[in-house]
């Protein structure tokens, strides 16, 4: 397809943006360009049919199987979206005063409310503008906590190598040093290792539970109780809540701090940077360090209060309002019985996939898995040549959005597969069959997947020049 600059052509214009309803301001000639700016002219028409191309030509949720592994990319029903541009939502400005916007507030101290509940906290804050962000607020909550208690040597953080990736940086961030530990070959926490490293400098552990390999850890509170008993607190990863949510509660495990990702578990639309929102909850000892402006009621008036020890703001405001609409919107949508089975229909969907599959591929660890699993295509590697980019190459000519690859980094030539809750049986059936045929192809003509894709807008790009010297602008 022609890109937009490839479209204009010169003096050709359009008039639908409105006239300019505010004073006409003149920037100082130290701060304006020393060169036109460089815009593409078109017709109204034809920036309609450039954006409907692109649309057409991109591939989502809407398109097909979209599996990616610890993302939880699920369908995100409508509603959501007619909830969030509901006008007194839509045009809220933060800057306006507190009496007129109590509608917003009380989405906060609802959405506060009903994520407590299903984690199993006592406070949360909804600054953080997504996963990472909210990652390091609650070791940000940790270490203030040991500050406060003139708790100084404590500087270790405990990570497994089956956690997220974000893990060892977000401690970085905080000057904390990183103690990694391995996993056992079932993929879970080794219980003795985690015994050697834990000692008085422990500040804390982050934990995914389940794991990034998809995995429950069955010394779930051995693990914790180890970590309190050494004087440490527990942090809990919640991007895989997907697979837990309505079932059982990280507190209930022996969590002082959680983090969700609400723009994936529960549902916003989420992909290409954002939009995101990574709330943290915490048990109630640690509420006073929470960041400003958390929301409280008094009588029928919602206010903020500012936490007595609060490490301060993480966030301009109070975060990202519209993905709070959306995530409570989908939670009141389901209720008290729609949330269990939606993580345990996710559980049950990979545990199929995986069953059906297994036989034709290597998995990486003994099941049962909870709501992803890791598949291992190393031995056909070494068969055919085929590796684990090559089937999902092979995957797009099939219309499906590829897994998550080489993740994690523990497993050789690793596919993590994420059917979530929101795919049918029928489709299911489709992507184990397309699968089947792509592993029976590889051994009769490989070549034919190393070439893959052929059916696709563009054919296989260098990867590996397109990461070290991208084009970012169109000169013309």
């Amino acid at each position: 397809m022609k890109l937009v600059f490839e479209r204009s052509m010169e003096g050709r214009r359009n008039d639908f943006i409105p006239e300019l309803d505010v004073e006409h301001y003149s920037l100082p000639v130290e701060l304006t360009r020393k060169q036109a700016l460089r815009l593409p002219e078109i017709s109204q028409v034809d920036m309609s049919r450039h954006y409907t191309e692109l649309a057409d030509n991109s591939f989502g949720v809407n398109n097909g199987f979209y599996p990616l592994g610890s993302c939880t990319m699920k369908y995100n029903p409508k509603i959501n979206d007619e909830m969030s541009q509901l006008p007194g939502f839509a045009n809220i400005h933060p800057l306006q005063p507190i009496e007129t916007a109590q509608g917003s507030l009380e989405v906060y101290y609802t959405a506060e409310k009903l994520l407590t509940e299903i984690t199993g906290m006592d406070a949360m804050t909804f600054q953080p503008a997504a996963g990472a962000q909210g990652e390091l607020t609650g070791i940000m909550l940790i270490k203030a906590y040991h500050e406060n208690n003139q708790d100084l040597k404590r500087n270790k953080i405990i990570v497994p190598d089956s956690a997220h990736g974000t893990n060892p940086a977000t401690a970085s961030m905080v000057n904390y040093e990183t103690i990694n530990i391995p996993s056992k070959p079932n993929g879970r926490v080794d219980l003795e290792k985690l015994k050697e490293v834990v000692g008085d400098d422990t500040a804390g552990l982050m934990l995914t539970n389940p794991s990034t390999v998809g995995l429950f850890e069955h010394d779930i509170i051995e693990i914790t109780k180890i970590i309190h008993n050494a004087g440490g607190l527990c942090y809990y990863d919640g991007a895989n809540l997907n697979a837990i949510m309505g079932t059982v509660r990280p507190g209930d495990m022996g969590f002082d701090v959680v983090h969700l990702n609400i723009h994936k578990t529960f549902s916003t639309p989420h992909g290409g940077g954002g939009p995101g929102a990574g709330p943290i909850g915490c048990k109630e000892f640690l509420k006073p360090y929470l960041p400003n402006y958390h929301v409280v009621k008094e009588g029928e008036h919602f206010s903020f209060e500012m936490p007595e020890k609060s490490i301060g703001n993480v966030k301009t405001f109070y975060g990202h309002f519209g993905v709070v609409v959306r995530a409570l919107t989908y939670i009141l949508t389901l209720g008290k019985e729609g949330i269990p089975q939606a993580s345990q229909t996710a559980v049950l969907n990979a545990n199929y996939m995986r069953e059906q599959l297994k036989d034709s591929f290597e998995m990486a660890y003994e099941g049962p898995c909870m709501h992803e699993f890791v598949m291992t295509l190393d031995k056909l590697k070494k068969e055919t040549g085929i590796t684990a980019l090559d089937v999902s190459k092979a995957l797009l000519d099939n219309g499906m959005h590829p897994p998550t690859m080489y993740f994690p980094d523990v497993v050789k030539e690793a596919l993590m597969l994420e059917p979530t809750e929101t795919e049918s049986k029928e489709t299911l059936d489709q992507v184990i069959e397309v699968f089947k045929q792509i592993k029976e192809q590889a051994y009769k003509e490989p070549q034919s997947i190393k070439e893959a894709p052929s059916k696709t807008l563009i054919g296989r790009v260098d990867e590996t020049s397109a990461a070290r010297n991208p084009i970012l602008t169109y000169q013309y």
